[in-house]
C-alpha cells in the first residue's frame, strides 16, 4: 500500500488515485530568469522518481511542470544581458531542458508557459471577479483572502498569524495587506496583454492555478514543489483555484526540502549556488542523482563535495556489478554445458525477497535512501552468488543471473540510474584492449611461476588506478 505523507494534513495517507489507473500531477518548475541550480535538480530529480515509481506501479501519469516567464525579476535580469523578458525566458527554459534531459529526467507530458496561457488566466479571474472573491482597482485585480474561509489550511497558520508575521510591501490601494495581485499592470515599456482590466500581466499565482486546472480539470491528484512555494504561493493557489471552482484542487501537496550550503538554503537571491552546469562539469549526472536520492526528500540537504565523494563510493559499487553482469551475461559467447553444483534457488528468493523490499520502502512516502539500501543488499546477494567457489559459466547459473540482473536494472530504472558510466575508462575499447594485453602478460607469468612479475604488473596497475582482482571465474579488473 503507497502512502504518500501529504502537507495539507501533515500526515502520511494512503494514496488512492481520483480516477482508477490515472494520475494527474502537478509540479512547480522554473522561474526561467537564469540557470537552475542544485536546489532546482533536487526537486526535478525528486518528482521524476515519483513519477516513474507511479509508473512502476501502473498508473497512467500525466505530468504537467510550467515554466514562469513573464514577472519583474525576469525583466530585470533581461535588461541585464540586453535580452527582451521573451527572449531570457525563451533561453533559459531551453538550457533547463537541456540540464534535466542530461540528468536522466523524464520529459514532462507537457511543458507550459504563462505567456502562452492568458487566456485561461484571464478566464479564471474573471470568474472570481464574478463570484466576489476579488477585486479590481485602477486595472489591478486583487484576491480577497477574507472571503476564502479556509485560507490557511496548507501552512497551517491562521491569516492573523500570517499579517503579523510576514513582510509585506503596503499597497494602498488594497483592502487587506494580505490581498494578492491577480492581474496588474505592467513596467512601462514591457511586454504586456490585453484584459477586461486594462493592458497588463498575471501575478505570479494565478499563472499555476490557471494551468493546473486547464491541463488537469477542477481536481487533480498530487501537486508538488519545494517547501519554500507551501507560502504563499500554495496557499494562494488553493485559495483562488477552490474559489474559482468550488471543488478541492490537489488532493495530495508534496513538497521536497530545501539543498543548503554552510547552513543557508541555497538560491539565487542569496548568491549561493553552483547552477547545475557548473556540477556537471564536475560530477557526472549519476552521481548528482544518487547524492540527492540517498536523502528523505522532504528533508533538508547540506551540500558538500565530502559529501558527493561518499555517495559516489556508494554509486561505485552498483556501476560495478552492472558491469560484471554485462560483462559475464552480454560478452561471453561461450558457456559451459555442464550442470553444476550451485543451487540457484536461494539467489530466486532473495531477487524476489529484495524486489519487496525495495517496493515497501518506496511505498513508505517514496522512501529513496531505504530503497538505495535495499539496492546494496541486493549487489551483496549477487556477488555473493558469483563469488561462490561452486560457480561456474553454465547456462543454469547465467539464466538465474540474467533474472538477478533483470531485477537489479529494473530497480535502478525507477531511481533513474542509468549506470552507463561513459566518462569509466572500462568502457573505451583501446584501454580494454591494452588491459587484455597486460593482463595476459601476467597470466603468462603465473603459469610460468613468476610471481614476483605477475604481482608488480598488478601493483603497478594499482597506482595507475586500476583495481586487479584474481577471482574463481578469472581475472577481473576495474578503474579506482
Amino acid at each position: 500500500m503507497l502512502k504518500v505523507y501529504n502537507t495539507l494534513t501533515r500526515k502520511k495517507e494512503e494514496f488512492i488515485s481520483l480516477k482508477e489507473g490515472k494520475v494527474g500531477m502537478y509540479v512547480c518548475g522554473l522561474t526561467v530568469q537564469n540557470y537552475s541550480h542544485l536546489g532546482h535538480i533536487r526537486s526535478a530529480i525528486n518528482y521524476d522518481v515519483i513519477r516513474r515509481y507511479l509508473e512502476y506501479k501502473g498508473y497512467d501519469v500525466t505530468y504537467i511542470m510550467n515554466f514562469t516567464d513573464v514577472n519583474e525579476k525576469i525583466v530585470s535580469r533581461a535588461a541585464e544581458e540586453g535580452l527582451t523578458m521573451m527572449e531570457l525566458a525563451e533561453k533559459y527554459a531551453r538550457a533547463y531542458l537541456e540540464d534535466i534531459s542530461e540528468l536522466n529526467i523524464k520529459p514532462a507530458t507537457r511543458y507550459v508557459k504563462a505567456t502562452d496561457n492568458i487566456d485561461a488566466i484571464i478566464k479564471m479571474i474573471a470568474t472570481l471577479l464574478e463570484r466576489g472573491y476579488a477585486y479590481e482597482v485602477n486595472g489591478n485585480v486583487y484576491f480577497s483572502v477574507d472571503k476564502f474561509e479556509d485560507y490557511g489550511k496548507l501552512s497551517g497558520r491562521s491569516l492573523d498569524e500570517m499579517q503579523a508575521g510576514a513582510r509585506i510591501d503596503v499597497v494602498e490601494e488594497k483592502r487587506n495587506p494580505m490581498d494578492f495581485a491577480l492581474w496588474k499592470k505592467a513596467p512601462e515599456g514591457e511586454k504586456e496583454w490585453d484584459s477586461p482590466w486594462g493592458k497588463g500581466w498575471p501575478g505570479w499565482h494565478i499563472e499555476c492555478s490557471a494551468m493546473a486546472t486547464k491541463y488537469l480539470g477542477d481536481s487533480f491528484d498530487i501537486h508538488g514543489g519545494g517547501s519554500d512555494l507551501i507560502f504563499p504561493h500554495h496557499e494562494n493557489e488553493i485559495a483562488q483555484s477552490e474559489a474559482c471552482t468550488g471543488h478541492t484542487f490537489a488532493k495530495y501537496w508534496l513538497h521536497n526540502g530545501p539543498v543548503n550550503l554552510k547552513g543557508e538554503k541555497m538560491s539565487k537571491s542569496l548568491g549561493n549556488f553552483f547552477t547545475t552546469r557548473e556540477l556537471l562539469e564536475k560530477y557526472k549526472a549519476d552521481e548528482i542523482r544518487y547524492f540527492l536520492l540517498t536523502k528523505n526528500y522532504r528533508t533538508p540537504i547540506d551540500f558538500s563535495e565530502e559529501e558527493v565523494e561518499t555517495a559516489k563510493a556508494g554509486l561505485k559499487r552498483l556501476s560495478n556489478l552492472s558491469q560484471k553482469l554485462e560483462s559475464l551475461l552480454f560478452n561471453n559467447e561461450q558457456l559451459e554445458e555442464v550442470e553444476g553444483n550451485l543451487s540457484t534457488e536461494g539467489i530466486k528468493d532473495t531477487c524476489r525477497k529484495r524486489r519487496i523490499d525495495f517496493e515497501e520502502a518506496m511505498d513508505d512516502d517514496f522512501n529513496t535512501a531505504l530503497a538505495i539500501g535495499v539496492i546494496h543488499e541486493l549487489v551483496r546477494d549477487i556477488n555473493s552468488f558469483i563469488n561462490s567457489p561452486d560457480f561456474t559459466l553454465q547456462q543454469k547459473n547465467c539464466t538465474v543471473l540474467k533474472e538477478a540482473y533483470g531485477v537489479f536494472k529494473e530497480l535502478t530504472d525507477i531511481l533513474g540510474l542509468s549506470l552507463d558510466d561513459k566518462a569509466n575508462l572500462n568502457n573505451d575499447e583501446a584501454v580494454n584492449n591494452l588491459m587484455d594485453f597486460i593482463l595476459k602478460i601476467r597470466e603468462e607469468a603465473r603459469e610460468q611461476k613468476d610471481y614476483q612479475l605477475a604481482d608488480r604488473i598488478r601493483d603497478g596497475l594499482g597506482e595507475l588506478g586500476f583495481l586487479v582482482k584474481d577471482t574463481t571465474q578469472g581475472v577481473e579488473w576495474e578503474r579506482v
